[in-house]
């Protein structure tokens, strides 16, 4: 007969559950991921002289990220305040404040969607901002040909190609009558003055010159010197003249004013990409929320360690904005 005493029962090292140790785990990878872009973010910022802060570049609304600041701060208290009342068994209030951290949440979406309806209004995103003068000018240019291209399309001038539009468009001046025919004309003027420009940015060629007298003037010229340039300056007197023009009212809605931002490009992604992920975390939170929120009157002690690490993942979307706020909104 053996005398030995029975192995005791394994034990993990940490007396918390499973499901907190793979939570705290699983926020361990989600921290390496941030970190990683919060440090690509400040070793292009610094290697970048000349990064853009200003508001009319970056479209930045510290007021609404700090706004976004304390409903995030609020909301972490809510969820504590929710799990110390799941711990009293007083399950309502838990729902309660549950509840108040879910629509905090929406708030800071909301907010969030603010900011980011202004960048895009503003076409604040990457790879879309001129960082420097020829490159506004060739956007200002490819503006106004989408413009000609989606009203010829919306009055059913289809074609394969823009020339065969500005055909079809001739041919409907010459045939309308009426309040249409005043509308037509007003893109087939618009269309010509996008021409002329394009025609000045493809020679690079000032403004003050007419294009059809580009060949005659350059004949002119003594060997070695060149007809005077475009400049950014010129760009934007012309579009202010075309803009006070009756005529083309509400055609240069989709035209944005030449700005160029060096680094723009950099800033929209570093931006974007930050703040978007972020706001992919806002989201898995509500689910998390939301599943506990359906459970209603039902809800009970069983939840309990699932809103603690809800709350734990939480906490670190709190703490992650804490980052992002000042590195993208203050400094």
């Amino acid at each position: 007969m053996s005398h030995e005493s029975p192995a005791p029962a394994l034990k993990m090292g940490l007396p918390i559950p499973n499901s907190k140790l793979g939570m705290w785990l699983f926020l361990g990878t989600e921290i390496m991921f941030f970190t990683a872009f919060i440090g690509a973010y400040l070793v292009l910022r610094i290697g970048s002289p000349g990064w853009p802060t200003k508001v009319e570049d970056t479209h930045i609304v510290v007021e609404a990220g700090a706004i976004n600041t304390f409903v995030l701060i609020l909301s972490s208290y809510f969820v504590v305040v929710a799990h110390e009342a799941m711990g009293a068994k007083n399950f309502q209030k838990a729902w309660k404040f549950l509840a108040f951290t879910f629509g905090l949440s929406c708030l800071f979406l909301g907010i969030k969607s603010y900011e980011y309806y202004g960048k895009i209004s503003h076409d604040i995103l990457p790879s879309h901002i001129a960082e420097n003068d020829e490159q506004a000018i060739n956007k200002v240019t490819r503006e106004m040909e989408d413009v000609v291209n989606a009203e010829m399309a919306r009055l059913g001038m289809e074609g394969k190609a823009l020339e065969d539009k500005r055909t079809a468009l001739q041919a409907a001046i010459g045939e309308q009558k009426g309040g249409k025919l005043s509308q037509l004309q007003a893109l087939a003027a618009f269309d010509s003055e996008f021409v002329e420009l394009s025609r000045h940015a493809r020679d690079n060629v000032a403004l003050s010159i007419p294009s059809a007298e580009f060949e005659s003037q350059r004949k002119a010229l003594t060997p070695g010197d060149k007809l005077q340039p475009l400049t950014l300056h010129g760009v934007e007197e012309y579009l202010k003249k075309l803009r006070a023009d009756k005529q083309f009212a509400g055609l240069f809605s989709e035209v944005h004013d030449p700005h160029p931002v060096p680094y723009g490009n950099l800033f929209a992604s570093t931006y974007f990409l930050m703040t978007g992920f972020h706001a992919l975390h806002v989201i898995i939170g509500m689910i998390l929320f939301g599943m506990v929120l359906m459970q209603g009157s039902k809800l009970d002690a069983g939840w309990s360690d699932w809103i603690e690490n809800s709350g734990l993942y939480w906490h670190f979307v709190d703490l992650v904005w804490i980052f992002l706020f000042p590195l993208l909104y203050i400094v």
